[in-house]
């Protein structure tokens, strides 16, 4: 029977078997509990990090508002060089708080408004002009790529760690042959290598 043809044992680290050392059932039970715990540590980790990127998205929701602010000078045209992927241009703008007080900050607006149009900002509580909070759909494909990312990275700490004490196992089983060949060779005075 060539070396092709021989049948492969499954499982072989945990039947009975005469050759079947210590270290070989503690690096079946490494790379077990490797696995489970990287498959438990993706899912945990991915529905945590979901929740996270939802609740913090949810509560810039809930803290920001759309106010109504005036235009103070004319918005230019950044022309086609400096287009934005929304075709909106930065330019200052003028509203009033709850609180009655008037601010001034920079704004994105679309290009060529004039000093004076009205536009819709965001603001949040302390007057600061936060971006426009996510819609539903970008809230999901955040939490989505969050949980994917947390998840892979999880179960990656997982894997590397149980390779890393199966390279030590590998390593140490190296040296125990090392060290049955050199006390089988001592006896008979000859060396084999």
């Amino acid at each position: 029977m060539a070396a092709s043809e021989c049948p492969r044992v499954r499982l072989w680290r945990w039947r009975r078997n005469p050759l079947r050392r210590r270290c070989d059932v503690i690096e079946a039970w490494v790379v077990l509990c490797g696995w489970l715990f990287a498959l438990l540590g993706a899912v945990f980790g991915g529905i945590a990090a979901a929740d996270a990127v939802v609740g913090s998205a949810e509560q810039q929701r809930a803290e920001s508002h759309r106010v109504t602010a005036v235009l103070v000078k004319d918005a230019e045209d950044p022309g086609p060089a400096r287009v934005t992927s929304d075709h909106l241009v930065w330019a200052t703008v003028r509203w009033t708080d709850a609180n009655g007080s008037v601010r001034t900050d920079e704004a994105r607006v679309a290009p060529k408004t004039k000093a004076g149009g009205k536009v819709e900002v965001w603001t949040d509580r302390s007057g600061v002009l936060p971006k426009e909070p996510l819609s539903e759909t970008e809230i999901l494909l955040h939490a989505v790529a969050g949980g994917v990312l947390a998840g892979a990275g999880a179960a990656g700490v997982v894997l590397g760690s149980a390779w890393v004490v199966r390279l030590g196992m590998e390593r140490r089983r190296l040296e125990q042959w090392a060290a049955e060949w050199e006390r089988l060779d001592t006896p008979w005075g000859w060396k084999t290598g």
